[in-house]
């Protein structure tokens, strides 16, 4: 900046004040101290300036799995929101492995990054620890944490959930398999919560037998629902707790020689850009993307600028259920796996 300040003849502070915005200039000093940057090939220093400010202008954004739709969408948002705010997003993925969690909310941490927004990979005391002795502005989105009261934007996931279970019983189907996400998140406890709620509102009893643990992942999932299809008695319908679980129930149903929605109905959570180009069309519950990633970056800047109470904000979205092809009133007479 010295450098700059004696080619343009004006004072460092001059020279500080178009860099930084600070105060005004006169258009002439602006445009020779702009050509002294050029000449000379200055360059800010974001870590100095971030060690005078005590500020680095950058959220650290963490979340459960890049590769899911939902969640890139939900990043694309965040960042255009913070983007126009004047800050920048460090971006990381726990891969629904909490000891990755840990290890990488310290590098945000060690980053000295201005506030968190994360979807949490499960309940763990080490993360607790974590956030509590880092005392940042946090935002939770997606998922819940026992124990760490902080702002959040959820889904109501129990309704939602228990909507389209209910679709499916005034479908005529009573064996209703369920693909579940990880029971060590508060998503998975919730979705399968509203899978009961419905049974139990239609005075159902719970089956054991028809649930099965797909862990979000696809793969998971296809092992999963292979094992419901040649089980003694066979569901009618599955529901997949995610998107990505959906694609694995897809494949087993079409592996093992049946077709949905004529032998299987089919039903998912979370709308996705192909789900109404797939083959069939997929019911499917969509969650505010848009809005979930808006109202998390506005709780960051909010607790950022002062603006926030003390008192943690939960906010609680409702999801919406997308009534397409692959879901048909249950057939009396099952077909046979060839």
């Amino acid at each position: 900046m010295l450098d700059v300040a004696k080619a343009a003849s004006v004072s460092v502070a001059t020279v500080s004040a178009v860099i930084n915005g600070s105060a005004p200039v006169s258009p002439e000093l602006r445009a020779r101290i702009e050509e002294a940057i050029q000449v000379i090939g200055y360059k800010r220093n974001a870590i100095a300036r971030s060690l005078k400010l005590g500020t680095t202008r950058t959220i650290g954004l963490m979340v459960a799995d890049i590769t899911n739709p939902f969640f890139t969408d939900v990043v694309a948002v965040i960042q255009d929101v913070l983007h126009r705010a004047g800050y920048a997003v460090m971006l990381c993925c726990n891969d629904e492995d909490v000891e990755m969690q840990d290890e990488q909310i310290e590098l945000l941490i060690d980053r000295s990054v201005d506030g968190l927004i994360i979807a949490p990979a499960g309940d763990d005391e080490t993360l607790k620890r974590i956030l509590a002795g880092a005392n940042l502005p946090t935002v939770l989105i997606d998922r819940l944490c026992d124990g760490i009261d902080t702002d959040a934007v959820v889904l109501d996931n129990r309704r939602a959930v228990r909507d389209a279970t209910a679709y499916m019983l005034g479908l005529g189907h009573r064996r209703i398999g369920y693909i579940s996400g990880s029971l060590e998140t508060s998503t998975g406890r919730e979705r399968l919560a509203g899978y009961e709620a419905a049974l139990e509102a239609a005075k159902l009893p719970y089956e054991e037998d028809l649930v099965r643990i797909g862990n979000f992942r696809e793969k998971d999932a296809y092992t999963a629902t292979m094992q419901l299809l040649t089980s003694a008695e066979r569901p009618t319908a599955i529901f997949s707790a995610n998107n990505l679980m959906v694609i694995g129930v897809m494949k087993a149903i079409r592996d093992i020689g049946l077709k949905c929605p004529e032998d299987v109905s089919v039903a998912s959570f979370d709308d996705f850009p192909w789900a109404d180009v797939f083959q069939p069309h997929l019911t499917t519950i969509a969650q505010p993307v848009q809005a979930i990633g808006e109202q998390a970056a506005q709780l960051i800047l909010d607790r950022l600028s002062g603006k926030s109470s003390e008192t943690p904000r939960r906010l609680v979205l409702q999801g919406r259920l997308m009534i397409r092809e692959s879901c048909r009133p249950v057939s009396l007479t099952p077909r046979a796996i060839a």
